[in-house]
């Protein structure tokens, strides 16, 4: 549909009718109505716009909210607020919608200036998420909405939303995109995210949504309920829980101190429900990493001393994954989403580096943790034919990764086997040999040999008996077995051998006066003089 037809339309509806709160005309209305769910269905996939329309859906935009100012019918809210989401996806229309009195329009229909009333009237539920989604495109595409959210206290109204949404079994869009937009704030504006984490008691709320998310049901302190049979999350319940870990991620970013014993008490509740969504799966592998991923990057804002809920004594019932007595089934699914994200071979920094840093430091503070993770990656050493780098192993993959041209990736996987080697430097060259190992001691000042400064357990690793007898022979720049090489004296003649030794004199002879050998006593006599 041409867009001078539409904007006719929706000038048409707004001059029938009069001033603010006042209805708009019947016939005028359902005319605009018509030509907006057109557009919206012509233009529903666009996110680029004809630069030579660009006035004319300025001027659309502003109708739009002429027409959503007043008293209209919820079918024509409904189209208004798709047409206007559409034409917010270019940040050079924004100009007339980034108005205080546009946004207070936005959020009107959006249920945030209302403190007290509940969500009850379902036919409404529609505009709300509309009327949500037109705040997310338009707080992400403009600087000046931004800072109408913080003037218009925005995330304190988001915050009240969300604990409306809390008994709403209906309500499962209006709570997603609340998250998304509480998410959107605390990323582009710090001072909202300070707001959210010191006087909104965001941390609190936002939990308390991704625990609703994801179903969450408690056996006793920092215990879950764990069944292996339970269907996996629905995709609203999914996407939900994806952008409260994503906002709780903004709002925690620098939580690696605690300082009281209730914040200890919240980390600790919030890393039992996200050991609970490690084991919880989404509507397709997807979503299921997806929101593994997001678990993973909020999992490593949370003070590590916190982190030992992720393990708990197992019965027999719960899981199949023991060490010790302990519950391991959240700590393989770390591992196993390690290795799929090493066998991805790309974007390593992003996709990688955050579920490495997290082992390494539940490694480096739990010991059962580290046992349990070092018995599946670095196992007792029987067969050492091949270079460490060389195979399909967990171990052989990290091990490549010690010398991946990336540095913050080298970086993380060398301390992750250092530490697994409880950072010993002679544990760590059985496993990987000199070569691979470089980077890591030299950067650590230990190419001498030692151990970092961290103190572990004194438990010791116990070599096997293939492992033993192949020592001798173990290579310890490449970290693999060579047979002996034969000696090329042994098939020489006596005369073969004086000529090769002469050969060598004279060598030492043509190097000395060339000064670039000196006897020792010259070498440092010239040092003193």
């Amino acid at each position: 549909m041409e867009l001078g037809a539409v904007l006719e339309a929706v000038d048409g509806c707004s001059a029938a009718a009069g001033g603010v709160g006042v209805g708009v005309g019947i016939a005028a209305a359902e005319a605009a109505e018509r030509a907006l769910l057109r557009y919206n269905e012509e233009n529903r996939a666009i996110f680029r716009f004809d630069p030579a329309d660009e006035d004319k859906r300025k001027k659309l935009c502003e109708g739009i909210l002429n027409i959503l100012e007043k008293d209209t019918k919820t079918s024509c809210q409904t189209a208004c607020l798709e047409a206007l989401r559409i034409l917010s996806r270019d940040k050079k229309v924004l100009v007339p919608v980034t108005t205080k009195r546009n946004m207070q329009i936005l959020m009107r229909l959006a249920k945030l200036d209302t403190v007290e009333d509940p969500l009850e009237r379902v036919s409404e539920f529609p505009v709300i998420v509309e009327a949500l989604k037109c705040l997310c495109n338009i707080i992400f595409n403009s600087a000046v909405a931004q800072k109408l959210s913080l003037e218009l206290n925005l995330a304190a109204m988001l915050c009240n939303l969300l604990k409306k949404c809390k008994d709403q079994q209906l309500a499962g869009d209006i709570k997603c995109f609340d998250l998304r937009l509480l998410f959107l704030l605390s990323l582009l504006h710090t001072d909202i995210r300070s707001q959210l984490r010191q006087e909104l008691q965001g941390v609190q709320v936002l939990t308390q949504a991704l625990e609703s998310s994801l179903n969450v049901r408690w056996t006793g302190e920092y215990k879950t309920v764990e069944d292996r049979n339970r269907p996996p999350l629905s995709l609203q319940e999914t996407n939900c829980a994806v952008e409260a870990l994503k906002a709780l991620f903004n709002v925690t970013l620098d939580s690696w101190n605690v300082h009281s014993k209730n914040e200890s008490h919240q980390f600790r509740y919030m890393a039992a429900i996200l050991r609970y969504c490690l084991l919880t799966t989404g509507p397709t592998e997807d979503k299921t990493e997806e929101l593994h991923s997001n678990a993973i990057n909020l999992l490593s804002n949370i003070p590590v001393s916190c982190l030992d809920v992720l393990i708990s004594p197992s019965s027999q019932e719960e899981t199949d994954i023991k060490y010790n007595g302990m519950n391991m089934g959240a700590i393989q699914i770390l591992l196993d989403f390690m290795e799929k994200r090493i066998d991805k071979g790309s974007s390593y920094r992003e996709g990688l580096t955050p579920v490495l840093s997290l082992l390494t430091e539940c490694c480096r503070t739990h010991r059962n943790i580290r046992k349990f993770i070092k018995a599946q990656v670095l196992p007792p050493l029987r067969d050492v034919s091949s270079r460490p780098e060389v195979g399909t192993t967990v171990r052989n993959k990290l091990v490549r990764l010690m010398t991946h041209v990336d540095l913050g990736v080298k970086q993380i996987a060398a301390e992750f086997l250092f530490v697994l080697c409880k950072e010993r430097v002679d544990s760590l060259l059985k496993y990987t040999g000199y070569g691979n190992a470089a980077g890591l001691l030299a950067a650590r000042g230990l190419l001498a040999g030692g151990r970092g400064d961290h103190w572990y357990s004194d438990d010791e690793d116990t070599d096997t008996e293939e492992y033993k007898s192949a020592k001798p022979n173990i290579n310890l720049i490449t970290g693999h077995l060579e047979e002996p090489m034969p000696n090329p004296m042994d098939e020489m003649t006596e005369e073969q051998k004086e000529y090769e030794a002469m050969k060598l004199v004279n060598m030492f002879d043509k190097l000395s006066r060339l000064l670039v050998l000196r006897p020792v006593h010259e070498a440092t006599d010239t040092q003193e003089g």
